[in-house]
């Protein structure tokens, strides 16, 4: 996975989109989602099976499910 540098933080998390060339062209999407500190630290690591065409669009759609995560505390 290739770490988007648009990293942001929101209510005690840290969001991280991350977005993957899959072998057919297409790009795959993640989110990495950060609380707490040092040993406390805990991170979540969504992957979703939605493909893109563009890297930005794989990027977007992480960072929305991230956003819908924070809303909900669930995936959309």
């Amino acid at each position: 996975m290739i770490p988007h540098h648009n990293t942001i933080s929101s209510d005690g998390f840290v969001i991280t989109p991350l977005s993957r060339l899959q072998g057919t062209g297409m790009f795959s999407s993640a989110v990495s989602i950060r609380s707490g500190q040092g040993q406390a630290s805990h991170d979540r690591v969504y992957r979703f099976t939605r493909l893109f065409s563009r890297q930005e669009q794989a990027l977007a759609y992480a960072l929305g499910q991230a956003r819908q995560w924070l809303h909900t505390g669930l995936p959309a």
